[in-house]
């Protein structure tokens, strides 16, 4: 497994420094992608036992790092921790990043991208869109967001939140829709591409892509509506946390 993540992001890094060179004024950069695992801390794995669980955290941050330290070594200009079901996961990961800048490692910048899982608006591990941020703040992402599960129409209001809690950039790749009985995505490049420019214009995002079924073409779409399109601003500090049952209150 190491080497298919060294071997992935050396390729990757060839190919974005042949590009930048073609195109100075546009250079390109490797994100290490670190998806989500098929287990989770967060959840039993036995619906007769609420604490029974596959792995425990040590053996996630295990796991991790072997694909960190693969990806550091191939080149990658940022880690991107992404589609994130459970945030203790994410947690493990975090921490291998943390004890990498300390042990000497360069420090490259996070991109943390959660996944919401249905209309209510949570993770699979439960948290709600602010609950989410105030859990991986502490990392200080140079980018936070969404990505799959649901399409643009529906991700709306939880990329809207994150937007008003984040102090940092937003970050959004939906999929194009949700898929139809056989599987397969319907929506059109035109049709992403007119949800994500509003997403733009209202000032809610810094940064656009597609997930499931989204196309070179969807993509290509999204960045012609977008074009021109002042990014959003993010706060010059975090707004206030809430908790149930308590007014808000601003963090030190």
């Amino acid at each position: 497994m190491w080497d298919i993540n060294y071997q992935g992001a050396r390729l990757g890094r060839e190919v974005a420094d042949r590009l930048t060179a073609q195109n100075p004024d546009k250079p390109r950069f490797i994100a290490g992608s670190i998806g989500p695992l098929n287990k989770m801390l967060s959840m039993s794995s036995d619906v007769n036992d609420p604490g029974a669980r596959l792995v425990d955290f040590d053996q996630v941050y295990a796991a991790y790092r072997q694909q960190i330290e693969a990806l550091y070594e191939g080149g990658v200009d940022l880690y991107l921790i992404e589609t994130i079901t459970d945030t203790l996961n994410c947690k493990a990961a975090l921490k291998v990043i943390m004890d990498m800048e300390a042990e000497g490692k360069d420090k490259l910048p996070i991109w943390i991208s959660g996944t919401i899982t249905d209309r209510s608006g949570r993770t699979l591990s439960g948290q709600t869109t602010e609950a989410f941020w105030n859990s991986v703040k502490h990392a200080k992402p140079f980018a936070v967001g969404f990505n799959c599960a649901l399409g643009a129409d529906l991700m709306r209001p939880f990329i809207a939140e994150m937007a008003r809690v984040a102090d940092t950039l937003v970050a959004a790749y939906p999929n194009a829709g949700l898929p139809n009985e056989m599987g397969k995505y319907d929506e059109e490049p035109h049709e992403t591409a007119h949800e994500l420019e509003d997403w733009a214009r209202q000032g809610l995002v810094n940064i656009l892509g597609g997930c499931c079924g989204t196309t070179p073409d969807h993509i290509r779409h999204v960045a012609d509506a977008v074009k021109g399109v002042t990014p959003r601003k993010p706060p010059e500090r975090a707004k206030a946390l809430r908790l149930a049952g308590l007014e808000p209150f601003e963090l030190a």
